[in-house]
């Protein structure tokens, strides 16, 4: 079985976290929510209609839920052009598909978004494939995504590593039996990060591939 080196996107490889709290910060205000940024950047990783039902609750009028997202949607875009790649984020990348690892991408974003953030990372031809929450029943924390990535790739989970940035993502990465490695360059501490699976956590894409030796990627897969 091949082994798989699976990316979450947003704040992981792209430095883009406080761009979506922004937007959703702005979306929510429209609306006539009050929700402090620190609690939405908490939220950031959740497919929209979750962050939404996580950040107003399950008794909230869910008829306004799609106008909320298209909000978020329309003042993300403005970004699109201008998303900027986390630090070494390419150079890693490359770095696991030249020593045989299939890389996949494990992100909520679809369309033009996935587009313009694959446009950002500019490491196409190490990217073996992406896995959707579109392509999945639920998202993160859910482990879902995660083993529909591993299907991508043709991976199983124990020989595979999970990297991202959100406590959602090494939840995740944890329910799915996959190998967790946490990044702090999406702003959440590192105490949350391993308590909620990261086995080892790093500042950053160019840290991990500074230490790649010694990371979870290292480490003998059976």
């Amino acid at each position: 079985m091949n082994r798989a080196a699976l990316f979450d996107v947003d704040g992981t490889l792209v430095d883009s976290n406080h761009l979506h709290v922004t937007c959703w910060w702005q979306a929510l205000r429209q609306a006539g929510h009050d929700v402090a940024m620190h609690d939405i950047h908490r939220a950031i990783g959740l497919p929209g209609s979750d962050l939404i039902a996580h950040l107003l609750g399950e008794d909230r009028d869910t008829g306004h839920d799609d106008a909320l997202s298209a909000a978020h949607d329309t003042l993300y875009a403005g970004y699109f052009e201008r998303l900027p790649r986390l630090r070494g984020a390419d150079r890693l990348l490359r770095a696991l598909h030249a020593q045989g690892w299939r890389v996949v991408l494990v992100t909520s974003a679809g369309g033009v978004e996935l587009d313009a953030l694959t446009k950002a990372i500019d490491a196409d031809d190490a990217i073996t494939a992406t896995a959707s929450a579109d392509d999945v029943e639920a998202g993160k924390p859910a482990p879902d995504p995660i083993h529909h990535a591993l299907g991508l790739a043709g991976a199983v989970a124990e020989r595979s590593v999970f990297v991202g940035d959100s406590v959602w993502d090494m939840k995740a990465g944890r329910r799915a039996g996959v190998t967790c490695a946490g990044l702090l360059s999406g702003g959440i501490p590192k105490l949350d990060l391993e308590s909620a699976g990261a086995g080892r956590v790093y500042r950053d894409p160019a840290h991990l591939l500074d230490d790649l030796e010694h990371s979870p990627f290292a480490a003998p897969r059976t």
